[in-house]
């Protein structure tokens, strides 16, 4: 037993006398001459329990098997509770989920090798892209990051490397590395690293061409050293290998201009004066729906690249009626939102049909999407929010004249635009 010279007892393992901070010293059951201290105890339970939850969480992100794989039409349902319409891009991703557990769950000695389907999703802003993504989030049981390709360069160059999109999937995993290789990536903005023209670059495109041959073999498969806390690579730092094989990559960008481009491609060109009213059909023609890889190529994604993204489908424009039923319907409904924050503060809000039209018909006249919906209901939110909590206000309805009233103030809508 480790005693002090005046043989007082002491804490076998921090050597901590009797007393000493309020501690208190447990004679062992089987040798009394060996104690421990009560602070040592504390430790010591503070560690089996942080072991005991590493332990959980890693079981929890076991891909499931079996009849626990959810099928695609319970993905999409769940999609449904969340994002209006988008019925084809809801198809796409529920059945690339539930394939990407069946490759996961496939045994290893099996003679057929099932590829992965990584999947492109292209649509105006404010249709759902990242929403998608992100109720994709909820329902999974692997690890899931949203990353941004803007800020991606080719390794050697200001900003991030490719392989620190990785970091926030390792992030995202609690460093589980197995875990890791059976998540999904979502990769926003891949428009953004287009290069500028159909043909290659004669000077070095760092952050168009650069990162697309970067990304090549992230998304085909194979070990990557990924820089532990992101950012740059150093030659004396520690890497984290990580292999790619399983990890399913979901790419999602507006391309904005890829319309024309389809277009032409259909010869969809009017020609002539006295074509007017085919001129106005074409511009009512959602030529998104028509993409195909050549649209993309066109646009500025290599070839390379465009082969390992096989899944590719595209989001219509949101009408009035989505529009309106995004405002409302969906579990996160953005008035619901703010329904619940006054509620909070014991105010019921109520919004009158004719202000949830005017706030979607500045939607789509502004060309904002969905997205833009937010500003706008913020925009006319934001004096109520600042002074309702300080009165005694139970209830504050907001009809289309205190909302265009807002708008105008806000410098949104004009006056004489209003009186139109």
């Amino acid at each position: 037993m480790a005693k002090k010279a005046n043989n007082e007892p002491t804490c076998s393992f921090c050597g901590r006398p009797a007393g000493m901070g309020g501690a208190f010293l447990i004679p062992s059951p089987f040798d009394p001459s060996t104690m421990i201290c009560s602070e040592c105890v504390e430790q010591v339970h503070e560690i089996i329990a942080e072991q005991e939850k590493l332990k959980a969480d890693k079981n929890k992100k076991k891909v499931p098997v079996g009849t626990s794989i959810p099928k695609p039409k319970e993905i999409q349902e769940f999609l449904d509770q969340y994002v209006i319409g988008q019925d084809s891009a809801k198809k796409y991703l529920s059945v690339a989920v539930y394939n990407h557990y069946k490759r996961l769950s496939q045994p290893t000695d099996d003679e057929v090798d099932i590829e992965k389907s990584n999947i492109i999703l292209v649509g105006p802003t404010g249709t759902g892209k990242t929403l998608l993504a992100k109720t994709i989030a909820r329902l999974l049981d692997v690890p899931f990051t949203i990353v941004d390709a803007t800020v991606l360069t080719q390794a050697g160059y200001v900003g991030e490397d490719i392989e620190s999109l990785l970091t926030r999937l390792l992030q995202a995993a609690d460093y589980d590395v197995e875990a890791a290789e059976r998540g999904i990536v979502f990769i926003d903005e891949i428009d953004k690293i287009a290069r500028k023209g159909d043909n290659p670059s004669i000077t070095r495109d760092v952050s168009g061409e650069g990162v697309q041959q970067g990304l090549l073999k992230l998304l085909e498969g194979s070990v990557v050293n990924v820089p532990p806390q992101g950012g740059r690579k150093h030659p004396e730092a520690k890497m984290i290998p990580v292999d790619t094989k399983n990890i399913l990559f979901i790419c999602g960008g507006a391309f904005d201009g890829i319309d024309r481009k389809i277009a032409q491609r259909l010869n969809s060109n009017v020609v002539g004066f006295s074509n007017e009213i085919a001129r106005k059909n074409k511009d009512k023609v959602n030529f998104l729906k028509h993409v195909a890889p050549q649209d993309l190529k066109s646009f500025g994604l290599i070839p390379e690249i465009i082969g390992r993204l096989p899944i590719l489908t595209s989001l219509e424009p949101l009408d009035r009626d989505a529009l309106r039923n995004v405002l409302t319907e969906p579990k996160n409904a953005i008035i619901r939102q703010y329904k619940k924050l006054f509620k909070m503060d014991g105010v019921e809000l109520e919004f009158t049909d004719d202000a949830l039209d005017l706030i979607v018909d500045k939607a789509i006249e502004y060309k904002l999407g969905a997205r833009g919906l937010r500003s706008i209901v913020e925009t006319i939110m934001i004096d109520p929010m600042f002074e309702l909590p300080s009165k005694k206000t139970k209830k504050f309805v907001v009809d289309a004249k205190f909302a265009l009233d807002k708008l105008i103030e806000a410098n949104f809508e004009t006056t004489a635009a209003a009186q139109q």
